[in-house]
């Protein structure tokens, strides 16, 4: 039963972390990866809801991995999967010469996709899929600019940080960007009528600006807090769109495949996209992400002539397809959404517990395996971080400000292990801080 939980047997970070910490800082660039003497570890394994870092320290997992993994780190029977497959065939040809198992992938997607006549464009990472939705509305609509949520995340490429709505991201690179996107607030539930007010002001942004030709939203605001707007709003922008003829492309890379409670959180409302984004959980840590578009809007792409417009050498990777093939059949087999709703109402009790019980806690809010703590200042959450990984638990600080802790564990993680984990989280927001 005690492997089931953390275990530190060294200083946090420990001796062989701080050395690969060194030899990091020596070969990587400056503006990747934070290191200080308490920050990171260096992970080596992991096993469903745990992780071990070089030292032989194991922690809880209250992040999945960047939400990636949904069904437990090293899932055997996707680790397995691609293995077979790496012995068989790791690298095909993309847009060459496919392969038979990227045909599978695309067939399961299209059945599971809330999407009419799905077409699926394969790729490695969220921005990808981005980038390619983006493609696709300009393509279908013949116009160039897009309306997003000021707070949403949808990648760092230049692509798709055009569209992502949060200012420390694009700040560096404003000369860079095209500027053609507007920003529109994203409702907020605490606010009478936000839900209104919200669609009134993107309806009057599509009239000011004729060439806006979709509307990029994430149904619930992942790297800006864990966001959720009022029910109906995303049923009301469906409605919008299709009243200006206005793609809708909802980007699920962090929501999909049951985290919310449903197979993807824009089921909640029965809205189907024009263009569906996946990725993280898709390949259970195989980099692999789609682009879903209903057949109408993805014929406005010309037949290939042998030449693609927009494909990469990894499209389809073999070993990303068996993957996320294998993927799916866990989340089936688990019942992923099903978990998350059972998990729902004991996650939300337990945080708004920490809450009552420390007024430096602003806010509590999520669905199914996907919360956030809100806290008054950005340091307390890191304070919290910091002191969480010392005592064996991993968390991810998040928000538009890091304002944000983010509680997004696997749906693998029992109830004990999740008790335990919030045990942890209540005691290191009650640690002093420290000198970071």
């Amino acid at each position: 039963m005690s492997g089931q939980f953390e275990a530190i047997v060294t200083t946090v970070p420990g001796p062989r972390s701080h050395s690969l910490a060194t030899t990091l800082a020596a070969t990587e660039p400056r503006g990747v990866t934070r290191l200080a003497r308490n920050f990171p570890v260096f992970w080596e394994s992991g096993d469903g809801a745990l992780v071990k870092d070089v030292d032989g320290n194991r922690y809880l997992d209250l992040t999945s991995a960047f939400g990636v993994a949904l069904t437990g780190h090293a899932n055997p029977k996707v680790a397995a999967a691609i293995a077979r497959q790496a012995e068989l065939l790791a690298h095909g040809m993309g847009d060459v010469h496919p392969t038979a198992v990227r045909v599978k992938l695309l067939e399961r997607l299209a059945a599971l996709a809330p999407v009419e006549d799905a077409r699926t464009f394969l790729c490695s990472s969220g921005s990808e899929a981005i980038e390619f939705a983006l493609k696709t509305a300009m393509l279908a609509t013949g116009e160039p600019n897009v309306l997003a949520f000021a707070g949403g995340y949808h990648g760092l490429s230049y692509g798709a940080l055009e569209v992502s709505g949060i200012t420390k991201f694009r700040k560096p690179w404003q000369r860079q960007l095209r500027e053609s996107t507007t920003f529109a607030r994203f409702p907020d539930p605490r606010e009478p009528k936000s839900s209104e007010r919200a669609l009134d002001a993107i309806s009057k942004a599509l009239r000011k600006d004729t060439l806006i030709g979709a509307i990029l939203v994430e149904p619930i605001m992942g790297r800006g807090g864990i966001r959720i707007p009022p029910d109906g709003f995303l049923k009301g922008l469906r409605a919008l769109c299709n009243q200006t003829d206005t793609m809708l492309i909802v980007d699920e890379i962090y929501t999909a495949f049951g985290r919310t409670g449903t197979m993807f959180a824009c089921e909640r409302e029965n809205v189907s996209p024009d263009i569906l984004c996946v990725g993280k959980a898709l390949g259970g840590g195989f980099p692999i992400s789609a682009a879903i578009a209903s057949g109408e809007i993805a014929s406005a792409w010309a037949p290939s002539d042998g030449e693609s417009l927009h494909t990469s050498t990894y499209l389809g990777n073999p070993m990303g397809c068996a993957a996320a093939l294998a993927n799916l059949d866990e989340i089936e087999r688990l019942d992923v959404p099903a978990i998350a709703r059972s998990r729902d109402q004991v996650i939300g009790e337990r945080l708004n517990t920490l809450k009552r019980n420390d007024a430096r806690i602003a806010a509590v809010r999520g669905r199914g395996l996907l919360w956030a703590l809100e806290f008054k200042t950005p340091i307390l959450a890191k304070h919290c971080v910091t002191h969480a990984l010392r005592r064996g638990l991993l968390l991810l600080q998040t928000g538009v400000h890091g304002e944000c802790i983010a509680i997004t564990p696997p749906a693998v993680m029992t109830l004990e292990q999740l008790d335990r984990a919030i045990e942890i989280l209540g005691n290191s927001i009650h640690d002093d801080p420290v000198t970071h």
